[in-house]
């Protein structure tokens, strides 16, 4: 769940709310949402533990149709934006360290002149090997807990030092936003970080003893991250007053240039290898999700095909990779962020809405996690809330265009999954791409011998 939302986001949430306080009260909600959705996923998981997350509950559920409709969006928008924003991040914090001063912050044309180098220095190393990209995901693990210790830290030292003028209960909710729709987007912001929430759901068949260890792991992790994410947000504001986090494009930097001095860099550095190794988990899981939904016939087969030398999905890597990059050119954070939660709250809420109707059409599952269904139904409401506030409090054009890109996965679910319809030419595409690209189907490729890491193909 901890990846490159903390070292930014906060800026988003108190943009929408106009106070600390209630910045500080939608990170609040936000986790409490975060854990009624896990809870409600801990019952649909151990109820069906299989692989395909939101992609099995939809077709038990709902049916194919709106199964193949979250793999269109999860593939082609979800997955992308969620790299595409992470990768933007690192952007913003490795330009910072070049343009230090307030009054000559990076060019947008830097920014992402370093996302799209990253975005492609991670396609290379994943298609190296599935061992290089896992192993580089452990070594950056450790980089964004040291910044989060490091900035709560000194947050401790600033109230004991009586720096509490922005946090005080009598000031801090001074100016507060009185428009509810508004704070959508705050949420859409606060959400951000705290995804990541329904990811074990996806590993149910490797946990050992997972009807005690998923909800342990529900009822522990999501409130420490909170815990976490509301003491980090507490120091920004014991350092930076809401006017300073709002100029600042990265808002860690800022907050170690006023208190570490010459160490300063350490705090930028940690949060480029986090927000690094956070791409790198998308985009390792997005070429996944991609190549499982082209195996049942919802993508071009080339995607589903894995390099017979690196034994990695070469293919698929570079198919979601390229995507995120086009997505970095016109869009900035924060549309991103928008984009990725507007289209993941409407398959969040319809999977605890597929909750409540499997409670009633197969009663006869076994469902050793059982848990009330006013927690789902809550999940369903706020999910409606999220969808719809953004649209209400600002219509423009982007909502409309998403929506049209989630319905128009009906279209093409009908003629070319339903009825089997093939257009010639991409499979002269698709026999180039396979020479070129050195790629065949999984089943026809040889297996790592038992020696080395074992890979999910």
């Amino acid at each position: 769940m901890i990846g490159s939302g903390i070292f930014i986001s906060p800026k988003g949430v108190l943009r929408q709310t106009n106070s600390v306080g209630m910045s500080l009260v939608v990170w609040a909600v936000c986790g409490a949402v975060a854990m009624l959705g896990s809870l409600s996923y801990a019952e649909l998981g151990t109820m069906m533990p299989t692989s395909g997350g939101e992609f099995s509950y939809m077709k038990d559920g709902f049916g194919p149709p709106l199964a193949f409709m979250y793999s269109w969006v999860a593939v082609l928008l979800i997955k992308t934006s969620s790299l595409s924003a992470i990768s933007t991040v690192f952007g913003q914090y490795a330009a910072e360290a070049f343009y230090s001063s307030p009054e000559c912050p990076p060019p947008v044309y830097v920014i992402k002149m370093l996302t799209v180098t990253a975005i492609v220095l991670l396609i290379v190393i994943n298609c190296i090997s599935s061992k290089s990209a896992t192993s580089l995901q452990v070594a950056m693990t450790a980089a964004k807990l040291f910044a989060l210790v490091l900035i709560i830290c000194v947050g401790i030292v600033r109230i004991f030092q009586g720096h509490t003028e922005y946090i005080s209960p009598s000031v801090s909710f001074d100016g507060s936003s009185t428009r509810i729709f508004a704070y959508g987007i705050a949420f859409y912001q606060g959400l951000w970080a705290y995804d990541g929430w329904n990811q074990l759901n996806y590993a149910v068949e490797e946990l050992q003893n997972p009807y005690k260890n998923l909800p342990r792991a529900v009822m522990i992790g999501i409130p420490l991250v909170t815990i976490v994410y509301l003491l980090t947000n507490i120091a920004y504001f014991t350092v930076l007053s809401p006017d300073d986090l709002l100029a600042s494009n990265a808002v860690a930097v800022t907050f170690a240039n006023r208190m570490l001095g010459p160490m300063a860099w350490i705090i930028p550095l940690c949060v480029c290898f986090s927000t690094f190794g956070a791409s790198n988990g998308i985009l390792f899981t997005a070429a996944r999700l991609a190549m499982v939904c082209s195996r049942e016939g919802h993508m071009i087969s080339i995607v589903s095909m894995v390099n017979v030398h690196r034994k990695t999905p070469m293919a698929a890597l570079i198919f979601e990779g390229v995507i995120a990059i086009v997505m970095v050119i016109p869009n900035d954070f924060d549309s991103l962020v928008n984009y990725f939660s507007f289209t993941s709250w409407m398959f969040y809420g319809l999977s605890c809405l597929a909750h409540i109707v499997l409670r009633f059409t197969h009663p006869e599952w076994k469902r050793p996690i059982r848990i009330p269904l006013v927690i789902p139904l809550l999940v369903v409401i706020f999910s409606i809330y999220l969808v719809l506030a953004p649209v209400i409090d600002d219509p423009s054009l982007p909502w409309l265009f998403a929506a049209l890109f989630v319905l128009a996965g009906l279209f093409l679910y009908f003629p070319f999954v339903k009825m089997g319809l093939r257009i010639k030419p991409f499979d002269y595409i698709t026999l180039f791409m396979q020479q070129l690209l050195q790629s065949a189907p999984s089943k026809f490729v040889a297996p790592e011998d038992d020696s080395k890491e074992s890979t999910d193909l």
